[in-house]
Parts: structure tokens; sequence; C-alpha cells
């Protein structure tokens, strides 16, 4: 077992930079623009999705207490990674130092874990609100709420800080290392230590299969207990509405992460491409945490109501 803490085994002056995207002057600006405002978006979007919750009685219960969790955490997951990633897009590569790099990946890695944790709780509570209806109240308390989330980003927590603390025991040869990545991700840190790394590819592999391959199958068994409730709803308006504002949206968004989370961590390393990968975390770092409060929105009458209600009682206390 791994001591609870991070071991650093270099000297403190090894350091690694990111791969540039692109080294035309044009194409920096565009696409510091373009992942700004992505940023901008990501932080108004899951803000507004925290603060209706917060404020309207109505959506005090289970489904949305999970939901403005979620968002809370693609803030903080997208805020690890864009600030860093944009000041290295414009002018010369930036260092990070090693403690630094671990403690990116440590937060980047613990986030992200919990949000597929979270992702198979709030399939759990949908279940429970459909197959069992009567008893939902009873079942999902605030209590039990809490202590799965806490529990979420427990397991999340100590998968993270074991896995970090094996990766950084090892040796990184030479002053300067450039990562084929914009952030300290496990595979392209991986890459570039000088030692072998069989073993630590195994303990990878398992923390995927535990964060990844275990959630998505419990979503996927909720799923089809679900599919199979709404199926004997009689009016084809009920299920067709059923479906949408229970199944739906949650499922577009667990495609979207466990999918590419599995093309980059639970794909062979002989498959895989380091540009590739790169594309991909695009995907999880930007595209994921944009659709969630779009799909919630747009998609949940109740969110759509509350936050329209929200806007105009604002707005009319602003103009007495």
């Amino acid at each position: 077992m791994l001591v609870g803490k991070l071991v650093f085994n270099q000297s403190d002056r090894t350091e690694f930079v990111f791969r540039v995207f692109t080294t035309v002057t044009e194409f920096q600006v565009l696409l510091f623009f373009l992942f700004l405002l992505l940023y901008f978006m990501i932080l108004c979007g899951n803000t507004a999705i925290i603060w209706v919750v917060c404020t309207r009685s109505t959506l005090r219960t289970p489904m949305y207490f999970f939901l403005s969790n979620l968002s809370f955490l693609e803030i903080c997951y997208t805020t690890v990674v864009v600030p860093l990633m944009l000041s290295n897009i414009l002018g010369a590569q930036k260092t990070i130092s090693l403690a630094g790099c671990g403690a990116q990946m440590f937060f980047f890695v613990t986030l992200g874990s919990t949000d597929c944790f979270l992702l198979a709780i709030m399939a759990y509570d949908r279940y429970v609100a459909i197959c069992h209806p009567l008893h939902y109240t009873l079942i999902m308390t605030r209590k039990l709420c809490a202590q799965m989330l806490v529990g979420a980003l427990g397991l999340a927590l100590f998968l993270s800080l074991q896995l970090t603390a094996l990766i950084f025991t090892l040796p990184f040869c030479g002053h300067r290392q450039e990562i084929n990545h914009f952030l300290c991700d496990v595979p392209p840190v991986l890459r570039l230590a000088c030692a072998d790394i069989h073993v630590h590819q195994a303990v990878l592999y398992v923390v995927g299969i535990l964060v990844l391959t275990i959630p998505f199958l419990l979503i996927c068994v909720s799923y089809v207990f679900i599919t199979c409730a709404i199926l004997r709803i009689r009016s084809a308006e009920g299920r067709r509405r059923a479906f949408s504002t229970c199944c739906s949206s949650h499922l577009t968004v667990v495609l979207l992460q466990y999918g590419c989370c599995s093309l980059v961590y639970l794909r062979p390393r002989s498959s895989t491409s380091e540009d590739e990968d790169r594309q991909i975390a695009l995907v999880y770092t930007f595209v994921t945490p944009l659709l969630n409060p779009l799909i919630y929105t747009l998609r949940n009458k109740d969110v759509k109501d509350a936050l329209r209600n929200a806007i105009i009682h604002k707005a009319a206390s602003d103009a007495n």
C-alpha cells in the first residue's frame, strides 16, 4: 500500500513543458479566444444551474441536489486545466514544476473520478424515482444523498492519491521534459518515465475499471429497469415524456463522458496515439462540461421554468 502522500524522488529542478497546439501566431490567437469563450460559457452555464437550484425551493429534491453538485464539479474540473492551458497557448512554452504537475494530475483525476461516480448515483436516483415512486422520499433521504456524495468524493480522493503517488515515484530523466498534451494527464506523463512502467500501467487499468467500467455497468443496469418501467406506461405521451425528462439527457452526458475517457484510459497502449489522446481529452475537458448545463436546462421543463422565473423576479427587483 502506498503511503497517503506524494513522494517525489527527483530533484526540484525537474520541469515539464506542454507541447504547443500550433506555432502559427494567428492560429494561436484564434485557439486562445475559442477556448476562453468555451471556458466562460462553462462557468456561466454551470453557475446558473447552481444558482437556480439553490434559490428555488421547488428544485430542492435529490435529482437537482446531484445536478447542482455535478455543475460545481464541472466548474472545478475545468478550472484545474483551462487557465494553465490558456497561458501556454500564447507566447513561449511555460514550464510547470514536478510538484505542480503532480498537483494538477491529482486534482484532475480526483474531480474526474468523482464526476463519473456522481453520474452513476444520478442514474440510481432516476431508477428509484421511476421504479419505486411511492417509496422515493423514504429511500432518497437527505442523509443518504449526502452520504453517497461524500462516499464518491472519498473514493475518488483515495484512488487519485494512490495513483498519483505511484506515478511520481518514477524517475524522469533530464531537466526538462515535454508532455504531448495540454495538461498533466496520467498516460502522457507515464510515457516520459525512464523506467519500467508495466506495473504502473496495470494499476492505471485497475483504477480505470473502478472509475469507468463499474459505474457505467451500474448505469446500464439502472436504465434497463427504468426502460422496462417506462414501457409499462400505457400512454404513449407519458412514455415519451418520462424518457425525455429522465433518460435521454442523462444518457447523452454518460455516453460522452465514459466513451471518451475509456478511449484514453482503457485502450491498449499499442493502439493509442498521443495526438489522438489530446484531441479526445478536449471533448471531456470542454464539450461535456458545456453540454451539462445546455442539456439539463433545454430539455428539462422544471429547470427552464425556474430559471425563467428567477430572471423575471431579478429583473422586477432591479426595476423597483
